[in-house]
């Protein structure tokens, strides 16, 4: 009786042990910056955004060329006022005060409007190409029969993991499925 109680418990423990083996979960690691930083489009998106804000940069200097050009103006005019003119420069004066006045505003609209602009091109040009990565992110970490995923990249901030010795870093194989290219170090 002894000896089947005994023969019991061992494979009640073994059935046991084998459960906590299988019950394990697997954990992972990415890198998605890494990723991200090879892929063609966001290459390309990140050549478009760039293009886009140098517009929008040049709109505003132009503008403040403008303001420039004007003040210079006020101000060499304001040299020339004599008491035979005093009343017709002061006129001219004032006017173009209230130009200026004008232009500084119209310098900070385009100001914050074109951040605003940039900031909805960005999100236009990099939220499906985010939405993609996380995609086939999940898409491999299930192939792997991975529980958990961490996100190594360090710009996003979210990098939480002190140490970490091993898991399997599936960097390359979401690379490989996005068709994005290595980066040489």
């Amino acid at each position: 009786m002894k000896k089947l109680i005994t023969t019991f418990s061992l494979v009640a423990g073994l059935f046991l042990a084998s459960n906590l083996v299988n019950a394990q979960q697997k954990i992972g690691h990415v890198n998605s910056d890494d990723v991200f930083n090879n892929l063609p489009e966001a290459k390309t998106a990140e050549a478009s955004l760039d293009t886009f804000t140098k517009t929008k940069q040049t709109e505003i200097e132009k503008l403040i060329t403008t303001y420039q050009t004007k003040l210079k103006a006020a101000q060499d005019k304001e040299k020339t006022i004599s008491e035979a003119n005093k009343e017709a420069v002061i006129k001219e004066l004032t006017a173009a005060q209230t130009e200026l006045q004008t232009l500084g505003k119209d310098i900070e609209a385009a100001r914050t409007k074109a951040a605003q602009d940039v900031s909805k091109k960005q999100s236009e040009l990099f939220t499906p190409i985010q939405q993609k990565v996380a995609t086939t992110i999940s898409a491999v970490a299930k192939e792997k029969g991975l529980a958990y995923v961490f996100d190594v990249s360090t710009s996003q901030g979210n990098n939480n993991i002190a140490y970490m010795d091993g898991g399997e870093d599936i960097t390359p194989a979401v690379k490989s499925k996005l068709g994005a290219t290595t980066a040489k170090k």
